[in-house]
């Protein structure tokens, strides 16, 4: 790739990288990691002559719990969300990594400084960030609707609605269409006062609701006129719009923004080439490439300034279509796993049971 190119006198330059046994990635397969491939892996293989492996699963973090915990590490890197690499530290199956070893900003500077707040933890690094958003088809509304408060306006919007059957995200997105500021809706998430408020919300459209389960589903309840608006993720309306051509557009309002990132499994087999690995694929350059392939934002304020047309067509500026694009961060919500850690056993339970009820 065009700007990886010049990491090479940065990185790759150690003794231990002239070893020639696979580095062993888990990762979720797809199109994601299809995107790591060609953004990171291969990269890394032409400079450090050390072949990438991946394998797929769709519980990376229970995979490196299973190997750590039989005494079997076959994995050297995984790809995890923040809230299980958190868990993975603190139970002792992830290794520190340090932000010293990271590439640092064009310019210099910390890098700590660059990532944006919550992308580097002890044992974690953010490689992107993805988010959960308003979606709609833009022919089908005689206005865009401009606030998280629109999606439960069914006057002023007429339509059903579509929400994931699950109280992550749906249990935020009425408080803040309820007009709870985005700062304390954990605070009032934590209250039982702060559920049920959030219940009432959704039992105002409830008649409306189209739940689903699957990424894969809002996009198609759109598509088929199912409903005006959907909760969906911010890759898969891009790509149903930019590639496949369907008329859907992006309300950024409220929307709920989660990291993935690198862990390194505790007993790794390559450790110096696993160290390596984070720090070139977590440099600003090669974040920005990997922006450009799929549309999540890179965690290091550097690379967003990087990045370019979407890799697809080679016109399409990608930027905007970011969740870490300054615009569509305005009024955005970093998903707390700590809170879902604490609270999600007696919020599911809550939530079901709303569900069931009358």
């Amino acid at each position: 790739m065009r700007r990886t190119l010049i990491l090479a006198a940065t990185l790759i330059a150690t003794p231990a990288l002239a070893q020639q046994d696979p580095l062993t990635i888990i990762s979720w397969g797809g199109d994601f990691a299809a995107m790591q491939e060609q953004a990171m892996a291969r990269p890394f293989s032409e400079r450090a002559g050390i072949p990438v492996r991946f394998v797929d699963t769709d519980d990376p973090a229970g995979m490196v719990k299973t190997q750590v915990e039989a005494g079997n590490v076959t994995a050297d890197l995984a790809s995890v969300g923040q809230g299980a690499g958190m868990r993975l530290c603190e139970e002792g199956d992830a290794l520190p990594i340090d932000p010293a070893s990271l590439v640092p900003p064009p310019g210099g500077g910390p890098v700590a400084q660059d990532f944006l707040p919550h992308t580097l933890t002890d044992c974690f690094v953010a490689t992107d960030i993805y988010s959960t958003v308003i979606a709609y088809d833009a022919e089908k509304l005689a206005q865009a609707p401009a606030s998280a408060a629109d999606f439960f306006d069914l006057e002023r919007f007429p339509g059903r609605r579509g929400l994931g059957r699950t109280p992550q995200f749906t249990m935020e997105l009425a408080l803040v269409g309820d007009g709870v500021p985005l700062d304390q809706v954990y605070a009032v998430l934590a209250t039982p006062e702060g559920v049920e408020r959030a219940l009432a919300k959704l039992d105002s459209i409830r008649d409306q609701i189209v739940w689903w389960e699957a990424g894969a589903q809002p996009i198609q309840l759109l598509a088929d006129g199912e409903v005006a608006m959907t909760h969906a993720y911010n890759g898969r309306v891009f790509k149903a719009a930019q590639v496949d051509g369907l008329p859907l557009a992006i309300l950024w309002d409220a929307q709920m923004m989660e990291v993935e990132g690198w862990v390194i499994p505790k007993g790794a087999p390559n450790l110096d080439a696993a160290r390596d690995f984070v720090a070139f694929s977590t440099a600003p350059e090669v974040l920005a490439d990997a922006a450009e392939i799929l549309p999540y934002g890179p965690p290091r304020r550097s690379a967003q300034e990087m990045v370019g047309n979407f890799a697809g067509d080679g016109t399409t500026p990608m930027s905007p279509h970011l969740p870490t694009a300054a615009r569509n961060m305005t009024n955005a919500l970093f998903v707390d796993p700590a809170f879902w850690a604490d609270h999600e056993t007696e919020l599911r339970a809550r939530f079901t049971a709303w569900l069931g009820s009358e």
